[in-house]
């Protein structure tokens, strides 16, 4: 590998301060403030939020509804990805299926509760249909729901992709020496995808018992720890010692599930050889796959109805005629479109902030010798496992007195932080797959690193970086865990604004933006797969 560059450690040392200052500082001061009471130092802050009876049922329905929701949605994932891979339903009905299992992730989780309660409550659309209601949606049964939804895209994303590097002609061989159908399946199917499976469990718990959007909406009475959180903080007497206490409360899952992930990546194991094998049509287990999958994805579907459907009508559900009136209204506010634009303008940050950040990480980590380049790894790892409303008070207990403090620049930073792993992870496989000699080569040629880097190595990635400025904008849309606590009225993005229309009850503002941010999103996405499938073409 070429030598190490001036420029290289200039860079390192910037990507360093940065996640020192905004990483590592704030959780240690999180830290310190959960053990802060007026007589020093102390447990007495654990002790009392431990005392508190609500608090500590707050925690039992988050883990019970998580658990719920994180078996629920590995059975759904694992469903839909064999549909894909293992069936032999048409074609385009599996392409529909793909691309319409991530429409929930370009929308606000916050959203996810009013659509459930414009469906399923009183006079709900799906209640109207069905003729009755059919059950309560507040509390257990709205967050279940909710976070199914929430969770189901990228538990899936994980077992579909798992689903590629399973080689079909085992369970072809399997039947042929007479396994039987539950034999066969345990073997060739379930065995080689533990890991994925374990992964999308973990994956589906942690997000579940981290999220604010969902129980802030369809929550009701049926208390979890990131409402009470919430409460603790920007109620009308804010403690932020408990704050910290339940924040470092919230961490404890997340580090438990990235130590069991890693685990369980004992499970996975690889074939020497993948083979393109089909497997043979079977009408009874292709119906009912095609049949379940499709019943899963237009039931996900059908609760986002509503939101194309309400902000049309004078005034669902019980006045039906058309009207532009709630569309035109929410472009004429100037309020509501200062809001649409401030989360433009920071999601633009965002993606073009983060990607940079996440795409120099990588470089440094994977094509050079600098030393501590494996820090970059601890630092995706802790990023990882970081829930959003948990950065987002360390920012607001160290940040309360600084410059920073409402401004456009933190709420940047903070999503750059929590959403960094995914990008750093797609261009660290990226840049490991290249060729390691042509910085050596540019070298020799006269190139400076930087040259190299701009002409050879980035071009060749250019479909990553794509996908990581994609991956940073959609999230930045639509994330209000994160941001939440650091918001002002200066700041305000479409996610923190959905919150505050909640306690006016104005619906159909609350439908208008999520469909604004909705349409951002797909053109976004659509744009970055296009042009990702143009430089696979060249």
């Amino acid at each position: 590998m070429h030598n190490v560059k001036p420029e290289m450690r200039v860079i390192f040392t910037v990507i360093f301060l940065l996640f020192a200052a905004f990483l590592f500082l704030p959780i240690l001061i999180l830290l310190v403030r959960s053990f802060e009471t007026g007589q020093g130092f102390s447990l007495a802050n654990y002790s009392s939020v431990w005392s508190e009876r609500d608090l500590v049922g707050a925690v039992f329905n988050s883990l019970k509804v998580s658990a719920a929701t994180a078996l629920i949605t590995t059975v759904l994932g694992f469903t839909l990805a064999y549909t894909i891979h293992c069936t032999k339903i048409c074609g385009p009905l599996k392409g529909v299926m793909r691309t319409a299992i991530v429409v929930p992730m370009l929308l606000p989780t916050i959203t996810y509760g009013f659509a459930i309660m414009y469906s399923l409550g009183n006079q709900g659309l799906i209640t109207k249909l069905a003729g009755r209601n059919l059950f309560d949606i507040y509390g257990f049964n709205g967050l279940l729901i909710g976070y199914v939804i929430y969770t189901l895209p990228p538990a899936f994303l994980l077992i579909h992709n798992a689903f590629k590097y399973i080689d079909k002609k085992f369970i072809i061989v399997s039947k042929l020496m007479g396994d039987g159908t539950l034999r066969s399946f345990a073997n060739t199917i379930l065995r080689p995808l533990a890991g994925a499976l374990g992964g999308a469990f973990v994956l589906s718990f942690i997000l579940s018992f981290t999220d604010f959007g969902i129980p802030a909406s369809v929550g009701g009475t049926y208390p979890v720890v990131a409402t009470q959180l919430y409460q603790v903080m920007l109620g009308s007497i804010p403690d932020f010692n408990q704050g910290a206490v339940i924040a470092i409360l919230m961490l404890v899952p997340a580090v438990f599930g990235i130590w069991l992930l890693n685990r369980l990546e004992r499970l996975n194991f690889h074939y020497d050889k993948l083979t393109n094998t089909e497997l043979p049509r079977h009408r009874t287990r292709d119906m009912a796959f095609g049949i379940a999958s499709s019943v899963i994805v237009l039931g996900m579907l059908s609760i986002f109805a509503v939101m194309f459907i309400a902000p049309w009508l004078n005034g669902f559900p019980y006045d039906l005629t058309f009207t532009f009136k709630h569309v035109i209204d929410a472009f004429q506010s100037g309020d509501l479109t200062e809001v649409y634009l401030n989360s433009l303008y920071v999601a633009i940050l965002t993606a073009l902030f983060g990607t940079l950040t996440a795409y120099s990480s990588a470089l440094l980590n994977v094509r050079t010798s600098l030393r501590g380049k494996s820090g970059m790894d601890l630092v995706s790892m802790i990023t990882n496992t970081v829930p959003g409303m948990v950065l987002g008070i360390s920012y607001l207990l160290l940040f309360n007195g600084s410059t920073l403090k409402g401004t456009f620049a933190i709420l940047v930073l903070c999503n750059i932080v929590h959403f960094f792993t995914t990008p750093y992870l797609m261009a660290k496989n990226s840049l490991s797959k290249m060729n390691p000699s042509w910085e050596t080569t540019g070298e020799l040629l006269g190139d400076s690193w930087f040259k190299t880097v701009w002409r050879v190595v980035l071009p060749n990635s250019a479909s990553t970086v794509i996908e990581m400025v994609g991956y940073y904008f959609i999230n930045a849309m639509v994330t209000v865990s994160g941001i939440i606590f650091l918001v002002s009225a200066q700041t305000s993005v479409v996610a923190s604004k959905i919150k505050e229309l909640q306690h006016f009850a104005k619906f159909n503002e609350i439908f208008v933006l999520s469909l604004l941010i909705f349409f951002t999103n797909l053109i976004i996405k659509i744009l970055c797969d296009y042009m990702q499938k143009r430089k696979a073409a060249h």
